[in-house]
C-alpha cells in the first residue's frame, strides 16, 4: 500500500476474508464528499464527488446547466479550506436558482434541472461529417482505461475522456459518471480546448443526462464500455450523436448515427 496515496484516494484498514481465513488488511478507498456550488451566492447544487480539482467541476456543471458559455464568463472562483464549497461570482450575469431539480440516475446522485421533453427541444442536431474506425474505437477504449490511476490504485471511480480521434486530449475520473464529463467541459474551458467535433469516451453507463452533456460540449460520437438506456438512445437520434456501447476488444454496438462508423476501414 502507497504511504502517500494520491488526491482523492484515502488509506484505511479492513477484514479480508479469503479461502476460510480472515486477516487484517491495509488498503485504500476512493474518498467520496458532498461539495455544494454556489453560483453569485445563491446555492446552485450538492454534488458527491471525489473531492480534488474542484474547480473544474464546479466550471464544468454551471456549462452543463447553461449558466456560463466559456470561462471568461466567471469573474471570481474561489474554493473553501475544507474542500466542501466551490463559490462562483460571474461577471455581468445575472444567476437565479431553479426550483426544480431531477435527481440523476447515476451513483453519487447526479442533479440536472431539465425534464425529457425539456432535454429533447434543447439541442439542434449535431452536423458533422466526422468518420471513425472500428479499430480507433477499440485502441482509444483502451486507452481510456490505461488512463486510470486512480481506479487502478482503489477502484471505485469512473474514467471518462474526450478524443481529437489519434489521442486522448483530455481526462477525467470521479465517483460519479456525470461529474466525469462536467470535469472535461470544465478543464476544456479553462485551457481553451475546443470540444466541438471530439470524440466522448467513458468507462460507464450514458444515460440522458450524459448524453446531454455530451451534446452542450457538441460531440458527434460518445462511446461507453457498457450500456445506453432508452432516453439516451432517443436523444441520441434525435441529436444526430452516434451512440455507442459495449465497446469492448474489437466488439461494440451503434445504437445512432451509425453513418459516422466507417466500417470498411475495419
Amino acid at each position: 500500500m502507497p504511504d502517500s496515496p494520491p488526491d482523492g484516494v484515502d488509506l484505511i484498514r479492513y477484514m479480508e476474508y479469503r479461502d476460510g481465513s480472515v486477516d487484517r488488511v491495509a488498503g485504500t478507498v476512493i474518498e467520496e464528499r458532498p461539495v455544494c456550488i454556489f453560483v453569485n451566492g445563491r446555492e446552485l447544487a450538492t454534488l458527491l464527488c471525489t473531492p480534488r480539482d474542484l474547480e473544474e467541476l464546479a466550471i464544468g456543471f454551471a456549462f452543463s446547466e447553461g449558466i456560463i458559455e466559456r470561462f471568461e464568463d466567471i469573474e471570481v472562483m474561489t474554493v473553501s479550506a475544507g474542500l466542501t464549497c466551490v463559490d462562483l461570482w460571474l461577471r455581468d450575469r445575472d444567476f437565479e436558482p431553479s426550483n426544480r431539480r431531477i435527481i440523476t440516475s447515476g451513483c453519487g446522485g447526479g442533479v440536472t434541472f431539465d425534464d425529457a421533453e425539456t432535454l429533447l427541444a434543447r439541442y439542434e442536431p449535431l452536423d458533422s461529417g466526422m468518420k471513425i474506425a472500428p479499430s480507433q474505437i477499440s485502441r482509444l477504449m483502451r486507452e481510456v482505461l490505461r488512463s486510470a490511476d486512480l481506479y487502478n490504485t482503489a477502484r471505485g471511480v469512473h474514467t471518462s475522456a474526450l478524443s481529437d480521434g489519434d489521442s486522448l486530449v483530455l481526462t477525467a475520473q470521479d465517483i460519479g459518471r456525470h461529474n466525469t464529463i462536467d470535469r472535461l467541459a470544465g478543464r476544456a474551458l479553462r485551457e481553451g480546448v475546443s470540444t466541438d467535433g471530439a470524440i466522448l469516451l467513458t468507462s460507464g453507463r450514458i444515460s440522458s443526462e450524459m448524453l446531454a452533456k455530451a451534446a452542450r460540449m457538441r460531440v458527434p460520437v460518445a462511446i461507453s464500455r457498457t450500456s445506453p438506456t432508452s432516453l439516451s438512445v432517443e436523444l441520441a437520434a434525435a441529436w444526430n450523436v452516434t451512440l455507442i456501447g459495449y465497446a469492448r476488444g474489437a466488439t461494440f454496438r451503434v445504437y445512432s448515427a451509425p453513418e459516422r462508423i466507417d466500417f470498411e476501414s475495419g
